[in-house]
């Protein structure tokens, strides 16, 4: 995610980390792994300290991957819930195309 060093042991229950560079200055966001289905699903909770809220359980999103095997292809679907306003809607939107659209390059490479 964004050249973060990601951290966990991919267990259902367990912490996961991303620890990386944003602007400049160092940061660390955080979660816990909700769900694994081998080559068909991730989905764990997400808090930024970026985003500037407190860290309380309200202020995580839920975030879930999910691959699908289309002729011969495979689609890639990424969800994010809990998001505040429109503004910061609009923002995870951009940020995570950006980051399908660089998963996108590196694949296809």
């Amino acid at each position: 995610m964004f050249g973060t060093d990601v951290i966990s042991d991919w267990n259902v229950g367990s912490p996961i980390s991303w620890n990386g560079m944003w602007k400049g200055k160092p940061y660390q966001d955080k979660g816990t792994i909700l769900e694994i289905i081998p080559e068909k699903k991730l989905q764990y909770s997400h808090f930024s300290a970026l985003s500037g809220a407190e860290d309380v359980p309200e202020n995580y999103h839920m975030m879930t991957y999910e691959l699908l095997s289309r002729d011969g292809q495979t689609e890639v679907s990424l969800s994010q819930d809990n998001n505040a306003t429109e503004e910061k809607l609009q923002h995870s939107q951009k940020m995570w195309d950006s980051m399908l659209s660089e998963l996108k390059k590196l694949l296809e490479n």
